[in-house]
């Protein structure tokens, strides 16, 4: 189907479910004579993969990427690069007892009326645990912007109402949340652990930023390169928006405050603020690309809650397993690989007119 395949000339495609017995991905479109490893995968998985603290799931998955295919030598051969991840610590009867009910804020409801049958163990196709096969795309994806010295930063901005006011990238992965800021790191740590606590969830903002993008990647009209990192970030479960620069705030400018002044920097085109965010017209300027992205509280939680059963019944649930009482730490390093391949397909897209 469609819906598992994301992209143009650099295309994923990803299958298995989150208590298959494996999850995996099917690149098309990689360059050949890329140098690549499992090794070069596995440090981008790692981030992402599940009982990395106390304030992540307790799931104990190694996440141990095998690549099946497209690799020879070491190097990329131009073909599928076919990528593997079993699942290990899996514990399907952990939702045995809701396989008849519709969990809050899950995709229950809806897969089950689209398709007549759905995958109650941990949401199937509708887990978190897809991400990881974007991870391991993403990773692939990252080595051919490094060729072109470009790079991705992500980290959390805020968990909950805790703001990270400091922007140091250097701490980003000294801390349990991924925060730029130390200080709000300790705090956000100590909210997420009282939700944890009281059987409850966080949400909050990740933001990224983009470095040496080059000048002219994304189309008109319906391609522009604002609306593909939008598609390509909200398919991630989790996200319930997306702002490019100003954002939102840019509401409250007027026009003379919000547009970026021209001016020549170095003999090159530049721009004396970047309110747009590294984008005009859906093509990138050459500057930084700035996006935030808001995250939802995970809907898994251990308190009891009203809801229904496949049979129209009310009832109450309680969803017990092995959760995330913040995803944000988690879901920086998915934000940073659905950026990288949405920019490799628009950077192979740009070669195809130059």
């Amino acid at each position: 189907m469609a819906g598992n395949t994301f992209g143009d000339v650099f295309r994923i495609t990803t299958f298995g479910e989150s208590h298959g017995p494996a999850i995996g991905v099917v690149i098309d479109g990689v360059p050949p004579n890329l140098a690549l490893s499992e090794e070069d995968i596995q440090k981008d998985l790692d981030r992402r993969r599940p009982g990395q603290s106390k304030i992540t799931t307790q799931r104990k998955e190694v996440d141990q990427v095998e690549i099946l295919s497209g690799v020879f030598e070491g190097k990329t051969t131009g073909t599928a690069l076919a990528m593997l991840i079993r699942n290990e610590d899996q514990r399907p009867n952990d939702y045995s007892n809701i396989k008849d009910v519709f969990r809050p804020g899950h995709a229950d409801y809806t897969f089950l009326s689209k398709y007549g049958i759905r995958d109650y163990r941990g949401g199937g196709r509708s887990s978190g645990r897809e991400t990881a096969c974007r991870v391991a795309a993403g990773a692939v994806a990252k080595k051919i912007l490094d060729r072109e010295k470009v790079k991705i930063i992500a980290y959390t901005l805020s968990v909950g109402d805790i703001v990270a006011t400091k922007k140091d990238f250097s701490v980003i992965e000294k801390n349990l949340v991924r925060a730029p800021d130390l200080v709000a790191a300790q705090k956000m740590i100590t909210a997420i652990d009282q939700a944890r606590k009281d059987c409850d969830s966080l949400g909050g903002v990740v933001e990224a930023v983009i470095q040496g993008c080059p000048v002219g990647l994304g189309d008109p009209v319906f391609g522009k390169l604002n609306a593909k990192l939008a598609y390509g970030l909200m398919s991630i479960g989790t996200m319930r928006g997306i702002e490019f620069g100003k954002g939102f705030a840019a509401t409250k400018m007027t026009g003379s405050a919000h547009n970026d002044p021209f001016l020549v920097k170095k003999g090159k085109i530049s721009v004396k603020s970047n309110h747009a965010g590294g984008m005009l017209g859906g093509i990138s300027t050459g500057e930084e690309i700035i996006l935030r992205v808001a995250v939802k509280p995970p809907s898994s939680i251990a308190q009891l809650q009203e809801t229904v059963t496949t049979a129209k019944k009310a009832t109450k649930i309680q969803v017990i397993g092995r959760h995330d009482p913040c995803i944000c730490p988690r879901v920086v390093p998915v934000v940073e690989a659905m950026i990288a391949v949405t920019l490799v397909d628009c950077l192979l897209i740009q070669k195809t007119i130059q």
